[in-house]
């Protein structure tokens, strides 16, 4: 069961958000807390607003190591995904270790890729696509197996190829599980490029927010993780919007059936 959120309720979440702000500029101003442990959300606007063009410029560093990572990864799940399914030797070899792939940490993993590969995009892209993959090849099976077995028969009988069975049922089918599992993909993928930066990088939002906190500016640190949540925001978003746009003919299926 998905939970949407409606605009006319987002007022609620707009209000809590607000009042946390304040307690949190009133606890940082009446404490007298120092810039640098902890600044106020006032400081924290000026130097997003007054360093924009700087953050925009790693922030685009950064956004296209996910788009290059969160590509990768739709490819690799898909392909995991339709190699667990349709080659069953093959997934009860490969289901097993899909999984354990993420008992191993990113920081582990990351290190090495640098060590591989340089200060340059890939090991960026790379450990997006590895953090990103996960949640795509997952659903996508869960979205294969949803088909009904007696369906998928029944076509057999009509002697439906396994292509036309796919194209006109497994896909459609699966297709709103696999846009949930890159909705979390996309959020996790900005996650895998961060942390990359984070090991190594001459660019870049993670890169920067290392370089800030060793100046001890933690006003430009929080106004670096404000970008990275403007991106995540961004493409949650983007996703949510291809999925609007490509379940059309799902939303017009509900309205029928709930119509006498």
């Amino acid at each position: 069961m998905q939970m949407a959120i409606r605009p006319r309720e987002l007022w609620r979440t707009a209000l809590l958000f607000s009042l946390l702000v304040l307690l949190w500029e009133m606890g940082v101003r009446l404490g007298h807390v120092p810039p640098y442990v902890l600044p106020a959300p006032s400081r924290i606007l000026i130097v997003f607003f007054t360093r924009l063009p700087l953050f925009l410029q790693h922030g685009a560093v950064t956004l296209a190591e996910v788009a290059l990572g969160l590509a990768l990864g739709v490819v690799g799940g898909v392909g995991i995904a339709l190699a667990v399914f349709y080659v069953r030797p093959l997934g009860q070899a490969l289901y097993p270790l899909i999984l354990g792939s993420q008992m191993v940490p990113v920081f582990a993993i990351a290190p090495l890729l640098v060590l591989w590969l340089g200060y340059g995009i890939w090991p960026k892209v790379i450990v997006a696509a590895l953090i990103s993959f996960f949640p795509i090849a997952v659903n996508m099976i869960d979205g294969l197996r949803s088909v009904e077995g007696e369906l998928v028969d029944f076509l057999h009988s009509l002697g439906a190829s396994e292509w036309k069975i796919f194209r006109l049922v497994r896909l459609p089918a699966s297709l709103p599980f696999l846009l949930s599992g890159l909705k979390v993909a996309a959020t996790l993928s900005l996650v895998g490029a961060t942390i990359g930066e984070w090991i190594g990088a001459e660019r870049g939002l993670g890169y920067f927010m290392l370089y800030a906190n060793a100046l001890l500016r933690v006003d430009q640190v929080f106004a670096a993780i404000l970008t990275l949540t403007i991106l995540g925001g961004m493409l949650f978003g983007g996703v949510t919007l291809l999925q609007w746009r490509l379940l059309r003919w799902r939303r017009r299926g509900q309205l029928e059936r709930r119509q006498p």
